[in-house]
């Protein structure tokens, strides 16, 4: 009788250890490896993965508990120099490592960001966005588990290919545009960053720059107070697909 105690302790504390965590599984559908990055935020402490390398078509899981809040991203055009100093072409986490360690996504960066219900009856919130700029598609679908409307979201389109110039980063090379920066970012004006006069939604409407972003993602954030069709919800606590290049 001692045993089948345990026996039955031992299922019940792995079936709630398993309901306290959701997985995410990222992959990669670019034509390039990329290096997903992932930031907790409310002071908590860190996944155990901040930061790894995601070959073209590999995929990769990822356990986070319950109540976790925080951004996602992937950065491209990565490796290390002489010294091995880990560095990205965009969105680096400025770690000098792979593991970003605390650090978020140097902007542009196209970010999934995502707050979870500490319990299977709380609301998950959940968005694509482009408010700190953009420098490849991505996605999120809830899988399984999930009730409500529980929709997926992204930004599929290369936003890179319309970028204008003034908000492009270019490659290397020169010539290639491989980030598209925010007019925030790049032009620091307050129409553009919903800041001082502009700083409530009822002043600080769409702009030509950030029409441009929601005409290519009509998903995803484009600006600061775009929440009205960039802001979703799934309860039951659903587990997560984050694809790049979807």
């Amino acid at each position: 009788m001692e045993i089948q105690s345990i026996f039955c302790l031992a299922i019940s504390v792995l079936l709630f250890t398993g309901a306290e965590s959701v997985t995410f599984t990222f992959t990669n559908n670019c034509p390039f490896t990329v290096w997903p990055g992932t930031l907790t935020g409310s002071g908590k402490p860190q996944l155990s993965s901040t930061g790894f390398e995601l070959a073209s078509k590999a995929s990769s899981t990822l356990d986070v508990p319950a109540a976790w809040s925080g951004r996602i991203w992937a950065r491209t055009g990565c490796g290390s120099d002489a010294t091995g100093k880990f560095t990205c072409g965009t969105a680096d986490c400025g770690s000098g490592q792979v593991s970003c360690n605390g650090a978020g996504a140097t902007p542009p960066a196209s970010l999934i960001e995502l707050t979870l219900a500490s319990d299977n009856v709380g609301q998950d919130f959940y968005d694509v966005s482009l408010v700190d700029g953009f420098n490849l598609p991505l996605s999120l679908a809830p899988q399984g588990g999930g009730s409500g409307n529980c929709s997926s979201t992204s930004c599929p389109q290369n936003v890179n290919a319309v970028c204008p110039l003034e908000l492009a980063v270019k490659g290397s090379d020169g010539s290639s545009v491989i980030a598209c920066k925010s007019a925030c970012l790049a032009l620091n004006q307050p129409q553009y960053c919903c800041t001082g006069d502009f700083g409530t939604p009822d002043k600080c409407p769409p702009t030509d720059y950030s029409k441009i972003f929601k005409t290519q993602c009509p998903q995803a954030y484009s600006y600061a107070y775009d929440d009205k069709s960039s802001t979703f919800t799934c309860t039951g606590r659903p587990n997560y697909a984050i694809t790049f290049c979807p």
